[in-house]
């Protein structure tokens, strides 16, 4: 385990993550080697946040203060009616995942979807005039839809609760006038729209630790064509990941995301440029030491 030491005062102030679960998450990890080198008295701490207890999190961050806030799996979506303010294309989105506290006004962000565009771009994936299909549609996939909306030439998005896919699609579809369906997510849709595809992004949690012998979809519905991006980060390489690799699948993890996204809050919270290089190697150290 990677230690890091801070000179903790009666003057630091917090950043902070809520999600459920949280104890899987590289957040500090990544956030208290930027603040440390550049000398920010600040710490960020990760809270394990149920849903029932979502609002008394929210009401916490103005009474304790909380500089800023990063909120992930399942609250993403939900939070938002708590907020003071929301960033125009992030309500349109219909999630959030990072909170500003600014005297006490709660200003919501999503940099999920800038983090995700500029990790797919970095890693020479080719977007104009794909087909693209999300497993998942909860927060990260309708943010991701939104940005790559008006960039590729029809996204399908799918959920284990058809209503759900449905309901996110039919969304994105009337705001940005894409070209956009939901499906149930089972096999027999997997094996009849695969072949069309050319990006293929997992959006839901399957095969994140621990439970990394799981993947979201069978080895044998994959092809040689398709970009595999899936968004989990822990593992760096999923279930998923390795079976597309071994076909010849170009394929992407979720640690460019995180990074990519945090640094985009960070520069929000703080005015500061971290360094992305050391935020992307400690995650790496750490989970290396992990598995």
């Amino acid at each position: 385990m990677i230690l890091m030491t801070f000179a903790i005062s009666g003057t630091t102030k917090i950043f902070c993550l809520i999600g459920h679960p949280v104890e899987h998450s590289m957040s500090p990890t990544m956030w208290n080697a930027a603040l440390q080198e550049l000398g920010l008295d600040y710490t960020y701490v990760a809270f394990d946040v149920e849903s029932n207890n979502l609002e008394n999190a929210i009401k916490s961050m103005r009474a304790l203060g909380i500089k800023g806030m990063n909120v992930t799996i399942p609250h993403k979506e939900a939070v938002i009616k708590y907020m003071d303010e929301v960033e125009e294309v992030a309500m349109k989105m219909g999630a959030i995942n990072t909170i500003k506290n600014d005297n006490g006004v709660l200003k919501a962000r999503n940099t999920d979807a800038g983090g995700a565009l500029k990790s797919l771009i970095e890693a020479g994936c080719k977007i104009s005039g794909k087909n693209v299909l999300f497993l998942g549609s909860g927060g990260v996939a309708r943010s991701v839809a939104y940005i790559l909306s008006n960039k590729v030439n029809k996204i399908i998005l799918t959920d284990i609760v058809e209503k759900n896919a449905l309901s996110v699609a039919n969304e994105i579809k009337k705001n940005m006038g894409a070209n956009i369906e939901g499906k149930l997510a089972n096999l027999e849709m997997l094996k009849k729209t695969i072949n069309d595809i050319d990006i293929l992004i997992n959006a839901t949690p399957i095969g994140m630790h621990p439970k990394i012998d799981n993947t979201p979809i069978p080895k044998e519905l994959l092809h040689e064509d398709l970009f595999v991006f899936d968004v989990i980060y822990n593992p760096l390489k999923t279930k998923l990941l390795k079976e597309a690799s071994e076909i010849g699948c170009k394929t992407l993890g979720g640690l460019d995301m995180l990074v990519n996204q945090g640094v985009l809050a960070f520069e929000w919270w703080t005015g500061k440029n971290p360094n992305s290089t050391l935020m992307k190697s400690k995650i790496i150290e750490f989970l290396g030491l992990r598995q």
